[in-house]
């Protein structure tokens, strides 16, 4: 094998089975569907912290606070870290008047 072919497959995974192909293929499903809720709840709690309004951060803790007790469900997230998550938030929308 010449040294551009080489340099070609690392990175690249080989897989043998069919079943090894499919996991792969499934995988990269899972992690881009996974980059996009984490993505999308760390944007729900850096707009809950950078609100001021009480009335505004009751409405939207609530639905933080569930999309990340489905993150820590679906193992993205640790229990602990979501749980630690929730406590902050809860004690900044208490602090606001």
């Amino acid at each position: 094998m010449g040294y551009k072919k080489i340099i070609k497959h690392i990175g690249q995974q080989m897989a043998n089975h069919k079943s090894s192909k499919k996991r792969m293929r499934q995988a990269k499903a899972l992690r881009l569907t996974n980059r996009y809720v984490s993505r999308t709840t760390r944007n729900k709690v850096r707009d809950l912290r950078a609100t001021t309004s009480k009335e505004e951060a009751l409405k939207m803790y609530p639905s933080v606070c569930s999309s990340l007790d489905k993150l820590a469900k679906k193992n993205i997230i640790h229990q602990n870290k979501a749980n630690n998550l929730k406590s902050r938030l809860a004690a900044h929308v208490n602090s606001l008047s």
